[in-house]
């Protein structure tokens, strides 16, 4: 049987997935993993919010409506179902949103973002994107 000349990355890994897609997906974990904490930290540290609440309020910034159908804000915010709604679920009590019912279909949920949300968010947007700037190129190296 043939050694092969191949780098160990590129060897196919039992599955058929190479070593390098295997060490690119780990890498992007690993990234995750520490923006996420960074950015988890310093929100809560100084804004009194977590991550999946400031998610939250900057898809609903980012959308400019006055509302959001909770099952869209679901899909574009990549938290599942139960997830994003408890992060709605703290966003209302502290007053940053509130939920209405749809008129035409009573199932069928609004979140709105309320003027104290915008200003925690206009708040807390620098001290995000700062983290993610800072922290985005030090993964790793």
């Amino acid at each position: 049987m043939a050694t092969g000349s191949a780098a160990p990355s590129a060897v196919a890994t039992p599955s058929g997935c190479s070593r390098e897609r295997l060490d690119e997906w780990r890498a992007l974990l690993d990234r995750h993993a520490v923006l996420s904490a960074a950015l988890e930290k310093a929100l809560q540290d100084k804004h009194g919010i977590g991550l999946s609440e400031f998610e939250t309020l900057d898809r609903l910034v980012d959308a400019n409506c006055g509302s959001y159908r909770m099952q869209d804000l679901a899909g574009d915010s990549h938290l599942s179902q139960s997830a994003l709604s408890r992060a709605v679920a703290r966003l209302e009590k502290a007053g940053l949103v509130r939920r209405d019912i749809c008129a035409d279909d009573r199932r069928g949920v609004f979140v709105c973002l309320t003027s104290a949300g915008a200003m925690m968010h206009r708040d807390a947007l620098p001290t995000h994107r700062a983290i993610l700037t800072e922290t985005w190129d030090h993964v790793g190296s």
